[in-house]
């Protein structure tokens, strides 16, 4: 894909919604102001042009550790969040006064993945972040790391970004790090490894290249950003990836030029209405295993989940849970909210409708999944 192509993917963009890791903001200290001041300087001319901004920031542990002296390194996870205490307000003071040398007003706006998971306050958090745009404010978005546990918390920020994308109606992600982009290996390991300009499909092999390696100075790492990838492309939104020390990238990247890397939305987007609420809030109290029927019906066909094509069941779940559906391999196809509770469920496995109603005296039986209810990404259907 020439440069041309890049300007015709995004030239035409008007809310955005930049996610600035850890790496970028982090110094030997603890947080480089010099950094947010010059993110800051890039946005005020993104809205000269017209362009409204979201930013979902990681730092506010880099900040407490500032705040601290550089003194304490954290170990554990109560360190971690009693630093995100002390450092979240300074974080925004820094972004306070960086926006303000450019008469901008910011917002802070702190998620829990917990107090999105009722669809009410996912609705509400939307209307405050939308209303603020309205009134030409920036939303500073954060995970709430002090209170935020493993059992509540997004995966990451890049996890959050995709969720903020939806709330902010964006029609781009730009995801700022400390690497260039995706390569085709390690370039740390490998001198010779090149960047890919363009990635059209996230696959699982585009997965795979990332690894598993944690981000230098926070929990997202390359393989977190391209399920990100994954999960805002299907949206039909594009994401880059790119060096947010670079200078200038944020102004660069919206005039087009490739200077990270692009990943390209779906011509059909397969995430939409409630669909990015389920991928990115809902925490699955269950797994369903599928025979081979039933995954093709799903991936390629688009069809609702039936009893029928279910072997097994694995966990406790009611009506209205969310649950993850894998082939009999284990590989995940899909992720949706469920009709059926478990001990119900488990009497049904295998039959057919006809057969469900004989047995049950139901005259209508619900799917275990309807279609609107579930999220594939993994398959064909688009």
């Amino acid at each position: 894909m020439n440069d041309t192509s890049w300007k015709e993917v995004i030239g035409s963009k008007r809310r955005l919604v930049i996610k600035i890791g850890s790496a970028v903001l982090a110094s030997d200290l603890g947080l480089d102001e010099t950094i947010i001041i010059q993110i800051a300087d890039q946005v005020a001319r993104l809205r000269s042009q017209g362009i409204d901004v979201v930013i979902v920031s990681s730092g506010a542990i880099a900040a407490g550790i500032l705040r601290l002296g550089g003194k304490i390194r954290p170990k554990t996870i109560p360190e971690k969040q009693a630093l995100a205490a002390v450092g979240q307000g300074r974080l925004m003071e820094y972004y306070e006064s960086a926006f303000s040398r450019f008469g901008i007003v910011v917002a802070q706006v702190l998620l829990t993945r917990d107090g999105l998971v009722a669809r009410r306050r996912y609705t509400n958090a939307k209307n405050t972040i939308q209303t603020l745009l309205r009134w030409g404010i920036i939303p500073i978005i954060n995970e709430n790391d002090t209170v935020a546990t493993d059992e509540i918390q997004f995966t990451d920020n890049d996890a959050l970004s995709v969720l903020v994308v939806d709330l902010a109606d964006a029609d781009l992600l730009i995801t700022l790090s400390d690497i260039d982009g995706l390569y085709s290996e390690d370039p740390r390991k490998n001198p010779e490894a090149e960047i890919l300009r363009v990635v059209e499909d996230v696959s699982d092999e585009i997965i795979k290249m990332a690894g598993n390696e944690p981000g230098r100075a926070g929990r997202g790492g390359m393989r977190s950003k391209l399920e990100a990838a994954r999960l805002v492309t299907a949206s039909g939104v594009p994401m880059v990836i790119a060096k947010g020390r670079r200078p200038e990238c944020l102004l660069d990247i919206v005039k087009g030029k490739p200077i990270g890397t692009l990943f390209l939305p779906k011509k059909r987007p397969i995430l939409h209405g409630k669909k990015p609420w389920i991928a990115c809030t809902l925490d699955p109290e269950g797994v369903l295993y599928l025979d081979d029927g039933a995954v093709r019906a799903i991936e390629q066909g688009g069809k609702s989940l039936l009893p029928v094509g279910i072997t097994s069941i694995e966990g406790d779940f009611e009506q209205g849970d969310c649950v993850v559906c894998k082939d009999c391999r284990g590989r995940k196809v899909a992720t949706g909210i469920i009709s059926w509770n478990s001990k119900d469920l488990k009497n049904i496995l295998g039959l057919r409708s006809e057969e469900i109603s004989a047995k049950l005296g139901l005259s209508t039986i619900p799917e275990v999944i309807h279609r609107d209810n579930m999220v594939v990404l993994g398959g064909s259907h688009e």
